[in-house]
């Protein structure tokens, strides 16, 4: 018994020992992406992208970039620019970008697992929407397409605001309450993927054995782990989005497991593919299928897994040709780390908290001026009724763990 008190300490601890890690990323990342969402119009992007062809899909990619959010926000979004008449292959390359090409993302991934997996990240990204947009000029699912276009129906009609231009938001306290309103609403959007994916992290790093890992994925942890054979980096890269579709968990809160993941030998294939496979969870394909309907909905899973798949494969052997792959063996494991100290993260973490109170009261201004209007803010998180009822549950759990790992300590 007091080694599972001991144990639950130690997850509890190291849970928030990443959250701490991470935090200067999370608020400077959210606070860029707030930035851009304000400055640069939705209405805008969907007048532009067209149906199909390079300039389309490029099109979809920046403007997905430019919208970088969660995955359940993007879906949302996503619906809506394929409802207004983009085609399946820009609206693929926004939501892909919207969730791949992430600024916060990006730095949280360097955090926790450094600067290949970040430029794993972002090319991988890059190459993912091609090889999407590829799958789709060969696999030609016009008659998909117009199902789901009956399905999503017509838009409804949106009397077009003529807004103002950057420098004039930028300059207006306006601006700066829908600034702050928006980095608030970010983080309403990913708590709960982070409290849980975090817990989750550190239950795994201080319960779950190497063997559990070495039997998953198949060939990490042993001795031919830094130098795998194809099969077993194939292998690795399967289980990765397999294991990650039975999760509720978006990417942000699955980058701590990631790096648990990679600490435990899973090779860098096979971690990309489980970072890149927040887009084909469990919750993701039903909201899909509420959106397009099961047959849509099963062949965007099917389009992503296999791209998931071969991107991984093929930038795990880039590294390994150019001689720059990661060495999981140089890891720290969770439990060796000293995660509280003084240092530059503590006074980077110190700099972005007074950032997010500067935040939260430009967004208590706005909610003031929308009572006084008679107006109030929904915020549609995109997710089904069941999903959002079941990360309530683990919301409470993981909180009432973390809070009894630091209690233990005290006994």
């Amino acid at each position: 018994m007091a080694d599972f008190f001991t144990s639950w300490n130690e997850a509890a601890i190291t849970s928030i020992g990443f959250f701490w890690m991470a935090l200067w990323a999370f608020v400077l990342g959210y606070i860029i992406s707030s930035l851009i969402q304000v400055l640069v119009t939705k209405e805008r992007m969907q007048k532009v992208m067209g149906k199909d062809g390079p300039r389309s899909v490029a099109l979809g990619t920046f403007f997905g970039f430019l919208s970088s959010s969660c995955s359940f926000a993007a879906l949302a979004t996503t619906r809506s620019i394929f409802q207004k008449g983009a085609g399946l292959a820009p609206t693929m390359a926004f939501m892909l970008a919207s969730t791949n090409l992430v600024i916060e993302l990006g730095m949280v991934i360097a955090v926790f697992l450094g600067w290949q997996f970040v430029v794993g990240e972002y090319v991988g990204g890059i190459m993912l929407i091609l090889v999407t947009w590829m799958l789709i000029r060969i696999t030609r699912p016009r008659r998909l397409e117009a199902q789901a276009r009956r399905r999503v129906g017509e838009p409804e009609g949106e009397g077009e605001q003529v807004g103002k231009d950057w420098k004039q938001k930028i300059s207006s306290l306006q601006g700066w309450k829908d600034i702050g309103q928006t980095y608030v609403m970010e983080w309403q959007m990913v708590w709960k993927d982070v409290l849980i994916g975090f817990t989750v992290a550190g239950i795994i790093s201080a319960f779950v054995p190497d063997v559990f890992f070495q039997t998953l994925f198949i060939g990490s942890g042993g001795e031919n782990s830094a130098n795998p054979g194809f099969l077993s980096v194939l292998a690795q890269t399967i289980v990765g989005p397999v294991a990650a579709f039975f999760t509720f968990i978006g990417s942000m809160g699955n980058i701590p497991l990631a790096a648990v993941l990679f600490g435990q030998g899973v090779t860098f294939a096979g971690v990309m593919a489980f970072i890149f496979s927040d887009l084909i969870v469990l919750p993701v394909l039903r909201i899909n299928a509420t959106y397009y309907g099961w047959r849509m909905a099963l062949y965007l899973l099917g389009l992503m897994f296999v791209g998931i798949v071969s991107v991984s494969l093929i930038l795990h052997y880039a590294l390994v040709f150019m001689g720059l792959l990661p060495d999981f063996a140089s890891a720290t494991a969770p439990g060796d780390r000293e995660f509280f100290k003084v240092n530059y993260q503590l006074f980077l973490n110190i700099f972005f908290l007074m950032l997010t109170a500067v935040m939260f009261w430009f967004w208590k201004l706005s909610l003031q001026e929308h009572h006084d209007h008679g107006h109030e803010d929904h915020h549609d998180h995109g997710g089904a009724s069941l999903t959002d009822k079941v990360l309530k549950v683990l919301v409470v759990i993981a909180a009432f763990w973390l809070l009894g790992g630091l209690a233990v300590s005290l006994l």
